[in-house]
């Protein structure tokens, strides 16, 4: 199905990249949060 077909990408386009793992916020959810248009109890569940 398309999982498999995704995974089968993902391994070929991945094979010799380096990967960078990011934690935290994105720059968009702390401009959201700064103008009340999110609350932080949301995004818990997104991310």
């Amino acid at each position: 199905g398309d999982r498999v077909l995704a995974t089968a990408i993902l391994d070929r386009v991945l094979h010799h990249a380096i990967t960078i793992n990011i934690r935290g916020h994105s720059y968009r959810l702390k401009e959201k949060l700064k103008a009340g248009l999110v609350r932080l109890e949301e995004t818990a569940t997104t991310t």
